[in-house]
């Protein structure tokens, strides 16, 4: 770091541009009288005291005038940065009791013109995800978000996965590299949504080759994100082929991510496993209760193959209760019976 950056990171701290100026100075002389500091640097020795007073007061210097004449001393870097940290650290509460979250972040749109950058961006995004993953890329470069990936399955992530350009066959390395992996020998574009609210859009060929002209788009915008997992599961994960499916969770278990419910429910109900349910949440359309319990009767999804929903994004699951039969949806439900935030599967008696 050269002067020039030094004294533009200081001043930043409120420091004028003559008194970093002072300051570097002084700290290469070291301890110092004001007519020598005044002498290097250029200004009067009645500037020098007066700088080293605001100096003091701030935590950067010491002025000695026990002694005659008066000398400055620089105190030691590590506590000159302790010093403004602790300044900075101090305002963290004020700001953060002031601070309203006005969801920018959750509008930015990011333009990216390489193709490094792109795989460098999925990888970033899959590390963050909490709940949920759909992605489709070209198999050849699946290895360089693998890691990524397997860490995100590890966290209980569900990860469903759309590998282009390949065709099926039995040596494809998937196991554990996702919760469902679809596979299309058709190149088709890199889409990335992570918790439906963050995610990528790529032209296919853009991550296929080094040297395409094409564009990709970061975005954060959680009314964006859903548009594209119902494309995602809607026009691309019907087309593709299934390859690798996980094995049922341990039971009992429990779900905040719907989808994720029903695919542990149409992977128990492919197992020959019975289950019971409880399902939190909230009547559709009428007043009722808060809560079901049951038995899981009937699920509809297009997760597993073969499908039977009746539309390419209907995932739903019938529970049997002593009240009734209710047919069950995740969050935005409108034409089941009951709107889930949360469900408990339990092995049947």
């Amino acid at each position: 770091m050269d002067d020039r950056e030094l004294a533009d990171l200081l001043e930043q701290f409120g420091l004028s541009e003559k008194v970093v100026d002072t300051y570097l100075t002084l700290l290469e002389l070291g301890e110092a009288k004001a007519s020598q500091i005044a002498d290097a640097a250029g200004v009067s020795k009645r500037y020098v005291y007066s700088v080293s007073k605001e100096l003091e007061s701030r935590g950067f210097v010491e002025v000695n005038d026990h002694v005659v004449p008066t000398t400055i001393r620089p105190l030691p870097p590590m506590e000159v940065i302790e010093s403004l940290s602790e300044s900075v650290e101090s305002m963290r509460p004020a700001l953060e009791e002031r601070y309203t979250a006005t969801a920018r972040d959750q509008e930015r749109f990011e333009v990216i013109k390489s193709r490094v950058t792109v795989l460098k961006r999925i990888g970033e995004l899959v590390g963050r995800a909490e709940s949920e993953i759909t992605l489709s890329l070209p198999y050849d470069v699946l290895d360089e978000v693998e890691d990524e990936l397997r860490a995100a399955r590890e966290r209980g992530v569900l990860v469903s996965l759309v590998v282009s350009g390949v065709e099926p066959h039995d040596d494809l390395a998937l196991d554990g590299v996702a919760s469902l992996v679809r596979v299309w020998h058709e190149l088709m574009p890199t889409m990335l949504t992570v918790d439906s609210r963050t995610g990528l859009i790529s032209p296919g060929e853009m991550v296929a080759r080094s040297n395409s002209e094409s564009q990709a788009i970061v975005f954060a915008q959680p009314h964006l994100g859903p548009v594209i997992v119902g494309s995602f599961f809607g026009n691309y994960w019907p087309m593709a082929a299934e390859a690798y499916t996980t094995d049922p969770d341990p039971l009992p278990a429990m779900y905040h991510n719907f989808r994720h419910a029903v695919l542990q429910a149409a992977l128990c109900e492919r197992a020959g496993i019975d289950l019971d349910v409880t399902v939190s949440g909230r009547m559709v359309h009428t007043d009722g209760p808060t809560e079901l319990h049951g038995r899981v009767v009937d699920i509809r999804q297009g997760l597993l193959e073969p499908a039977n929903n009746s539309f390419p994004v209907e995932n739903a699951f019938v529970v049997e209760t002593d009240e009734g039969t209710y047919s069950i949806g995740g969050q935005g439900a409108f034409v089941e019976d009951f709107e889930a935030d949360a469900v408990e599967f339990t092995a049947a008696e």
